[in-house]
């Protein structure tokens, strides 16, 4: 149990019958939710982690042939489950970690209650008929840019992933963790967030979920939002009356909102 919970540095907070395991997204760590977790840790067991290579997880633990795709990870989430002996998991996972959860839970239906997928994307390409917001092109050079300047890159980044002028303190704290990890591993994890194709995943997903969208994201739009919430059968759908990628962090209050009303509409106390 140590083992993992060094690796993923997890954290575990709150009291409460039911569990609510809080992830991260690229480049981030498990600060993130620091605006969100007060609120639930009187009624829910936390848990918060570090995904492999992010934060201070044990990034010797990091493999570049595991995570050559988001099934390492969920992999892991479904470890720590098992150590952890969690059941009936409220997951709430942020942009990649989104699609992390889903396929946790593709693999295991019934180790889930209920999924909040935060700025979720199955794919970032445009693709026929589909709009996910960039061009092939467009990846590409994002990627070569971070390959040849990861610092650069994340600078210019930051600002248009937080989409707050008005409030640079949350560009500047996302540059920072950006920065904070192994550029090496960010770049891998980068390609394989970007590169990734989980579209015909959320078809396959059997749990309850919702789908938590900004009103404006240049990272993942309303309209991958929609996409994401007609394609998860069942799937309820609420667009946060807010801007950027990170409500979590801009929009505490709206998002914490969101997540009471679906994790408490069925729990009684």
């Amino acid at each position: 149990m140590k083992a993992i919970i060094d690796r993923n540095n997890i954290t575990i907070r709150g009291v409460g019958n039911e569990t609510i395991m809080f992830v991260h997204g690229y480049g981030c760590d498990k600060s993130m939710w620091r605006f969100v977790v007060p609120s639930f840790e009187k009624k829910y067991k936390i848990i918060l982690i570090d995904l492999v290579g992010s934060g201070k997880s044990d990034e010797s633990a990091y493999s570049y042939d595991k995570y050559s795709s988001l099934e390492g990870y969920a992999n892991d989430i479904l470890e720590i489950c098992d150590v952890l002996k969690l059941e009936a998991i409220n997951f709430v996972g942020h942009s990649v970690s989104a699609m992390i959860g889903v396929l946790a839970g593709i693999k295991q239906p019934s180790l889930f209650k209920k999924m909040v997928l935060i700025g979720p994307s199955p794919c970032y390409i445009n693709k026929e008929e589909y709009v996910g917001g960039f061009s092939s092109e467009a990846i590409k050079e994002l990627l070569d840019t971070l390959d040849s300047n990861y610092l650069g890159w994340s600078s210019v980044m930051a600002p248009i992933i937080m989409d707050h002028p008005d409030r640079p303190e949350l560009a500047e704290e996302l540059e920072a963790s950006f920065c904070q990890n192994n550029p090496d591993i960010a770049k891998h994890f980068a390609r394989v967030t970007f590169s990734s194709d989980n579209r015909e995943d959320l078809k396959r997903l059997n749990v309850n979920t919702l789908v938590v969208q900004s009103g404006e994201d240049a990272i993942a739009g309303v309209e991958v939002g929609k996409y994401v919430h007609q394609n998860i059968k069942g799937s309820k759908f609420v667009i946060l009356d807010t801007i950027g990628h990170c409500p979590h962090l801009s929009a505490p209050k709206e998002t914490i909102t969101a997540l009471q009303d679906y994790m408490e509409e069925d729990l009684v106390f």
